[in-house]
């Protein structure tokens, strides 16, 4: 039986690549339901290409426009954000990609995880903000959440049959960035076109600067300490400019297991959705002899003072990491649109971190407000202080 399948946040990177995915394999996966925030045209023609039963445009001014190009093709079309949480209720969805960008995913991966929907999860920020509240729901309805992420896809994989073994240290990899050998003096002058030129993952505008600054490795370490059950002295980072390692898990007893695969993010997507079966595929093959030489260092924090940001709000626990989220999103778009400089990003997020309410134990309630909070806090600072933020 074919595994039928629920891409929320169809239309964006990893959305896109999932719906390759599903295509490539019409023996084994099915598509139940697309849904998408903005993109109407878009969502449109995977509709017409995948045939779900259902679509959901977020953006309700986009309504007429979806349900008028499919309203011959026999699918239901919904429209709001409340839709695309009611859709995981429905009974003929197996497995929920929760593909949405940033910390509007959050709503929607509680309401899956409540209906008992197992989850192939590709999402940081939410995970970021409410780990411990995400994985939590998780357990108490007993369904499973696997990560779509190359590095803690990596980290799964590697710990697959070792559930009883003592985890020493999990060592996640990074590229380095298109920065990684620039010299810091030069920091300033970085423009968002630069930055938006990865050397090795083609990925979207958010993920694409995170990766420039490091802040997505940040954001990864946070991920890795809920999904795996870590403390932060547990989470190493390593710079690897070839991206082939994926990740590395450390036992107790000195062994090192590591996952190996080619920069394609279709291969753990494809992993993700067909759990606990690997199914065969054409993507591009690893060839070390090609390769020839892996490098391996330690990252630089002064350059990239966003990773140092992330591991304090880690260890802070608490709210500080939605406090860091909240900022860095809102860091990031100003950058992307020429408000702030590439430096100014890491000089915002911490005083956002210095300056928001602080939480200990937070609930679902007071996440939502801080992220408010927060985000309006960011946009004062840039407003008030021109040239400087």
């Amino acid at each position: 039986m074919r595994k039928r399948i629920a891409i929320l946040g169809s239309t964006g990177s990893i959305g896109k690549q999932a719906v390759e995915v599903i295509a490539s394999q019409p023996g084994h996966f099915t598509v139940e339901v697309l849904t998408a925030n903005r993109n109407a045209a878009l969502l449109i023609e995977q509709a017409k290409k995948l045939q779900p039963n259902v679509v959901v445009i977020g953006n309700e001014k986009r309504y007429t426009e979806v349900a008028g190009a499919l309203q011959d093709r026999g699918i239901k079309v919904y429209a709001g954000q409340e839709a695309i949480c009611q859709v995981t209720e429905m009974n003929s969805i197996d497995l929920v990609v929760m593909a949405i960008l940033g910390f509007d995913a959050l709503k929607p991966i509680l309401a899956a995880l409540k209906n008992k929907k197992p989850m192939a999860l590709a999402n940081k920020e939410a995970l970021v903000v409410a780990g411990e509240l995400i994985l939590q729901t998780s357990r108490e309805n007993n369904v499973p959440v696997i990560p779509v992420d190359s590095e803690h896809s990596a980290v799964f994989q590697c710990l697959m049959g070792e559930s009883d073994n003592p985890v020493e240290k999990v060592v996640l990899t990074a590229s380095g960035g298109p920065f990684l050998h620039r010299d810091l003096a030069t920091f300033g002058e970085i423009t968002p076109e630069e930055a938006l030129h990865h050397p090795n993952w083609e990925m979207g505008p958010k993920t694409t600067i995170d990766s420039a600054t490091l802040m997505n490795k940040g954001l990864e370490a946070i991920e890795a300490r809920w999904l795996f059950g870590l403390k932060p002295s547990q989470i190493e980072l390593l710079i690897h400019p070839q991206s082939v390692v994926h990740s590395m898990v450390y036992f107790a007893d000195g062994s090192v297991k590591s996952l190996l695969g080619p920069t394609d993010m279709h291969i753990p997507i494809q992993f993700a959705l067909s759990y606990p079966r690997r199914l065969f595929n054409r993507y591009p093959r690893l060839d070390l002899a090609a390769l020839q030489q892996l490098n391996f260092s330690r990252p630089d924090i002064k350059k990239f003072r966003n990773l140092a940001l992330a591991f304090e709000a880690m260890e802070k626990g608490g709210n500080m990491p939605c406090i860091l989220n909240a900022a860095n999103e809102i860091a990031v778009g100003a950058f992307l649109q020429k408000q702030i400089g590439f430096l100014e990003m890491p000089l915002l997020i911490e005083k956002c971190m210095q300056s928001s309410l602080f939480i200990a134990k937070p609930a679902l309630e007071d996440y939502l407000e801080t992220d408010k909070q927060c985000r309006i806090k960011a946009m004062e600072f840039i407003k008030k202080q021109p040239g400087t933020f």
